[in-house]
């Protein structure tokens, strides 16, 4: 397989995908509010971990 051949296919497959990507139960702004309080809650842990003595 070259690499011509790769990057056609791949532009068909991306074209073929355009129809719709937004699925109606996703909601972003909770999806990225859960993202948010998850990577703050990570941090959170990590702090508590991170303690000097």
């Amino acid at each position: 397989m070259s690499l011509h051949s790769t990057a056609v296919q791949l532009v068909a497959l991306a074209a073929e995908g355009e129809e719709g990507g937004n699925h109606e139960s996703l909601n972003p702004y909770l999806t990225g509010g859960g993202a948010f309080f998850i990577l703050l809650l990570l941090l959170w842990i990590t702090t508590r971990f991170n303690r000097d003595r």
